[in-house]
């Protein structure tokens, strides 16, 4: 019967499954970290239990137990943020204020007079810059200085001069007829008294080298459009016509002519 036992396979797997207190699936090799492992249990078992059992460390630091919050605290937040917020709010209460006051006088307002104060106030602004372009500088400067005066001048004409003492001419030729006398072309000393008044031509050149004083007043009318202020002026009268446009359509310049098309 033992014989038969021993050398039956399945028999003894039986009466291993059937009476064995320890399971053969035991046995088997366990898997460990994704690689199989054929040592006995007993064996791996005694190995992890040196790396399972762990002391703690006397040298770790402990826990720092933070106290219990005793009442409520509130956090501000920065100072700078802080105060604009304050201000901030400040300043929407006061608009809020203003604005509920000026709430009931809303009504009271006249549309078309705020329509008319624009077109006064647009329409002057425009029409006096449009004057203060087309103006002109008018004025009176009191002219008082002196111009020296330098040049030749020429003189070729005809005059009489009064001799200031008597003048004796020399080898003068002279031709007299007389009843009983006749002398043609004949050599004689002749003598012109004082206050002779005698014909001459005056032909020659008179350096003048001075002074003129010059006392005048002097006109001045000088355009505002030739001047460099005609284009500052243009440009304000450009800025303000389209708001001026947008509450009168229908304006016109100093000529009459539209301004808004």
């Amino acid at each position: 019967m033992t014989e038969e036992t021993n050398t039956d396979p399945a028999k003894k797997m039986r009466t291993l499954l059937a009476g064995g207190k320890t399971s053969p699936v035991t046995r088997l090799p366990k898997k460990k970290s994704g690689f199989a492992s054929f040592r006995p249990q007993a064996e791996e078992e005694k190995k992890e239990e040196p790396y399972l059992i762990k002391k703690p460390s006397q040298n770790l630091p402990k826990p720092i137990s933070q106290p219990d919050s005793k009442g409520f605290k509130f956090n501000f937040g920065p100072p700078f943020w802080t105060i604009a917020s304050l201000i901030s709010m400040a300043v929407n209460l006061v608009l809020v204020v203003v604005m509920l006051t000026l709430l009931p006088n809303i009504k009271k307002l006249n549309v078309e007079n705020l329509f008319g104060l624009g077109n006064d106030l647009l329409g002057g602004l425009y029409s006096n810059f449009e004057k203060m372009d087309r103006a002109h500088i008018t004025s009176t400067i009191p002219v008082q200085t002196t111009i020296p005066v330098k040049f030749d001048l020429q003189l070729n004409q005809l005059t009489n001069v009064i001799l200031s003492q008597d003048v004796t001419i020399s080898n003068a030729r002279v031709t007299v007829n007389t009843g009983g006398l006749n002398i043609t072309n004949a050599l004689t000393t002749i003598v012109l008294p004082q206050g002779t008044t005698l014909p001459i031509v005056l032909n020659l050149s008179v350096p003048v080298d001075t002074t003129v004083p010059v006392i005048l007043n002097v006109n001045v009318d000088i355009p505002m459009q030739q001047t460099q202020l005609h284009e500052p002026f243009s440009g304000l009268q450009d800025a303000i016509r389209p708001f001026y446009c947008m509450i009168n359509s229908k304006a016109v310049n100093l000529d009459g002519q539209p301004i808004c098309n």
